[in-house]
């Protein structure tokens, strides 16, 4: 799917099971596949990023069985248990290419295990892995005799690895310690946690970090994992950690904790949606630092509880989220989540000491600027921090980009509580949630809509309208926009067939349907998009693919609180699939040409009867065998025909069956 539209949230709350923790899952896998004996494991998490782990594990000749009835899905996620057979610390295949995509968590910890391993591998991933900086890592591995070549650009992967070089003395002398090395710890803290991973292969050693390190709670889900396996590293605070001599050894069965960093969206969604939302796989116990994410929730006045194996939070008493100023140097990847917050907030944001984002999937704090500017914030980018002013006029509809960022996708789902937002390139959530958007829309409560198709003089559009004003809903007259796109365009300067600038100026169409009314740029223009001319402009601009996918997202961007009623030919087939209430309008072609001539006559124009019944049947024709979007009733729509009632009757229907389907509007009165 190339794009998921949200419609705008006016509620959240329930419960949902998490993923096992990405950075868990390939920590336990790289150990358990280093260890002596055999591991269980159990809910590891099934993502790209896991896969590409596996298939190097693999490659590398380790032997990975699911266990008998282990893959399956909950109503949560898809889990993997699995049985590893580790290679006791020497990987039988000494030649070999991996092809590590773009997971940080398999690259980086690879490099320094097959680096001391005395083989020969190359490393390559995706071309943003080839944009991800691993210079500090090569240059501390080098420092124990590594032997590694760039194959590129100098500090960025790809890389070829050779044996390490190591004193005279064979076997022997390859298991000595590493000595004293030294480290950058302000880029990456998965340069750390590599070497640390990667050094009990060689009879261990004392690794320096230089500088401030960031993500020290990365580095404990390192170290804690390593215990697990038998090897505890003694950290003298957070400037050196001595890895001692000894061999990982396999602690039967492991269980990976539900992912902290995918915990963040769903307590946040409860924070901004009323609530409450409990996210159930981790707690109070856990090792991830992500779960301090709570920390600022509170600070922001949502009310959070924790249990040994859950988490959950709702908005705060007041309704509103506080503003706050927070060095994030100890949740990166869930500092992330505050950045949509911030849009919410009562004041100004600002999130500090967030440098790492720019090293990451992609450049994320250049990213989440653009992104945020696009639902109206004010946004200031720092080198390494983000200043972020609310939008005054609420949060504006918008296409948001992805950069092929999981957590960009992620994090921009929770602009849906302000307005609705087209999501590009969902799909990216595969690298670590892939039912990520499945789930999110189980907890959420959306603006309701009625979506009334018909043909042309129905009754659909005074129908639609009255319902809408009857209810104090907002309205669509979908039929008008492609006029009103041509007349934009036209008034603009823009050339009908310059199809990315006319679908620009689809896009952000400023328009108020009312009934009678059509308004644009605060202009009443309803007279104006009948003109012959620009009919034949909204003709030509109808069939540039750019416009009609522009208009679709605008179509659903007047899905507003506290609803919306839709009318045109489409609106329950392609634009509203999800309508709470599809209602089929129609009369006999006799009775509409009928209303035709009398609404002419009404504005003074002349007409005959007979002409328009002819126009009328050929439009008809035209309209069901359309190759795009054609006229036809919704499997699920109420047929409505008004040939022998009076429109008062048919808003009347259409008021009871809404009132059946939407319990909010039980009290609504004709």
């Amino acid at each position: 799917m190339d794009f998921i539209d949200l419609p705008q949230c006016l509620g959240a709350g329930g419960v949902v099971r998490l993923p096992g923790s990405k950075s868990i899952s390939n920590r336990v896998l790289l150990l358990a596949a280093l260890a002596e004996g055999e591991t269980e494991i159990r809910d590891l998490l099934v993502s790209d990023d896991t896969e590409r782990m596996l298939d190097a594990l693999r490659t590398l000749g380790v032997n990975i069985q699911p266990l008998p009835g282990a893959a399956g899905t909950d109503e949560a996620y898809t889990a993997l248990n699995v049985r590893v057979g580790g290679v006791g610390g020497a990987f039988s295949v000494r030649e070999a290419g991996l092809f590590l995509g773009n997971a940080g968590t398999a690259f980086r910890p690879l490099t320094a295990v097959l680096a001391l391993m005395g083989g020969r591998y190359r490393l390559t991933g995706t071309p943003r892995m080839h944009e991800r900086p691993i210079g500090d890592l090569v240059d501390a591995l080098r420092q124990a005799g590594a032997d590694i070549r760039y194959l590129a650009t100098e500090g960025y992967p790809p890389l070829a690895i050779g044996p390490r070089a190591v004193p005279d003395g064979g076997e022997s002398a390859r298991k000595e310690s590493a000595g004293r090395i030294r480290v950058r710890g302000d880029v990456s803290s998965q340069f750390l946690s590599a070497l640390l991973m990667a050094l009990p292969l060689i009879g261990g050693g004392t690794v320096e970090v230089v500088g401030e390190l960031i993500s020290r709670p990365y580095i404990n889900i390192t170290l804690a994992t390593m215990a697990r396996f038998g090897v505890d590293v003694c950290a003298e605070g957070v400037s050196a950690f001595i890895v001692p001599a000894g061999s990982y050894r396999s602690p039967g069965v492991v269980h990976v904790e539900g992912d902290a960093s995918a915990a963040s969206y769903f307590l946040a969604l409860g924070a901004l949606a009323g609530g409450p939302v409990r996210v159930e796989g981790v707690g109070r116990q856990s090792v991830q630092g992500d779960v301090r994410f709570v920390e600022a929730l509170t600070a922001m006045g949502a009310r959070v509880s924790l249990g040994e194996n859950w988490i959950e939070a709702a908005a705060p008493v007041s309704g509103r989220l506080a503003a706050i100023d927070l060095d994030c140097n100890a949740i990166p990847d869930a500092a992330m989540t505050l950045a949509p917050l911030a849009v919410f907030a009562d004041g100004v944001s600002t999130l500090r000491n967030i440098g790492s984002w720019r090293v990451k999937e992609t450049d994320r704090l250049a990213a989440m600027a653009v992104e945020l500017a696009k639902l109206g914030a004010c946004v200031e980018e720092g080198a390494d921090f983000l200043r972020i002013t609310p939008p005054t006029d609420g949060v504006r509809p918008a296409m948001i980009d992805t950069y092929d960022d999981h957590r960009m996708a992620m994090c921009f789902s929770l602009a849906s509580v302000g307005a609705p937002v087209r999501i590009n390139d969902p799909g990216c959530v595969a690298k670590t949630f892939p039912e990520y958007f499945q789930h999110f829309a189980r907890l959420t409560r959306v603006v309701p809509v009625i979506a009334i198709d018909g043909p042309s003089a129905s009754g659909k559009g005074t129908v639609a309208a009255r319902v809408a004003a009857t209810l104090g809903w907002n309205y669509l007259d979908s039929g008008a926009l492609y006029r009103l796109t041509a007349l934009a365009a036209q008034r603009a300067g823009v050339a009908w067939d310059d199809e990315p600038a006319v679908a620009a100026i689809a896009a952000g169409l400023d328009v108020v349907f009312a009934e009678g009314s059509i308004r644009l740029a605060g202009e009443e223009v309803e007279d104006a998009i009948r003109q012959e001319e620009i009919s034949s402009g909204a003709s030509q601009v109808a069939v540039l693919p750019s416009v009609r996918a522009a208009l679709l997202f605008r179509q659903r961007a007047f899905c507003r609180a506290p609803g919306l009623v839709a009318d045109g030919r489409d609106m329950a087939s392609v634009v509203f699939t999800d309508a709470a209430l599809k209602v089929f309008l129609t009369a006999s072609v006799e009775a509409r040409a009928e209303r035709r001539y009398k609404q002419l006559m009404a504005k003074g124009i002349a007409a005959r009867l007979q002409p328009l019944l002819l126009e009328m049947q050929q439009r008809d024709d035209r309209d069901r065998g359309r190759s795009v979007a054609p006229l036809q009733q919704d499997a699920n729509a109420s047929l409505l025909d008004t040939t022998d009632i009076p429109i008062d009757v048919a808003v009347a229907r259409v008021l009871d069956w809404a009132r059946a389907v939407v319990p909010d509007i039980a009290g609504a009165a004709v």
